[in-house]
């Protein structure tokens, strides 16, 4: 997804890593068991993914970015599974994974029906009873500033539950923090 100059460098900053391991990994999964095989759609950089790697015992990323999929490949090594796929196309089979992760990337999927796709591929990849959890921002006027020329469809967090429900989650928990930032988390029934 197209990322202007500002972002890209924010993204790939210690000053980001730091922040996402810092506050908003242990922020957004506060509470939340992902269990023992996770999958991260959308890690972009990596600054998530290297917070989670550490949080959970097996860790796999889908990236569609192929160079970006590469360069977290290359620096990860065996640590995480990196599969280059789309989340809205997610090339693993149904009931995979006990547990899915976003964090800080749905506003860049392009269209609020892809962001549904995304959803319904995350409910098919976990087992049942497993968990989907993340975090995004909330739209405003310093999130758009970030995000020129950027893909940008933010999430409204007043409209995700009933689009998590319509996908079959159940047990949706949402949460906002001072305006900037949302998390999530809802199960897949065991039946």
């Amino acid at each position: 997804m197209p990322m202007n100059r500002y972002h890209r460098w924010l993204c790939r900053s210690d000053l980001w890593a730091r922040a996402v391991a810092r506050d908003m990994i242990p922020w957004a999964l506060d509470g939340v068991d992902l269990g023992t095989d996770v999958l991260e759609i959308g890690p972009g950089y990596g600054a998530t993914t290297v917070a989670l790697a550490t949080r959970v015992p097996r860790l796999t990323a889908v990236e569609i970015d192929v160079e970006l999929a590469r360069g977290l490949r290359a620096r990860l090594g065996d640590q995480v599974r990196v599969l280059e796929g789309d989340g809205a196309a997610i090339p693993l089979p149904d009931n995979s994974f006990t547990g899915v992760g976003s964090f800080t990337m749905l506003h860049h999927v392009p269209s609020v029906a892809l962001q549904d796709r995304v959803f319904a591929e995350a409910f098919r990849v976990l087992r049942p009873g497993g968990t989907f959890a993340g975090m995004d921002g909330v739209p405003s006027l310093g999130f758009w500033l970030i995000h020129l020329n950027d893909t940008y469809v933010p999430v409204n967090p007043d409209t995700l539950a009933p689009r998590l429900r319509a996908v079959g989650f159940r047990d949706i928990w949402l949460t906002a923090v001072s305006g900037r930032s949302f998390r999530f988390r809802a199960r897949k029934p065991l039946s």
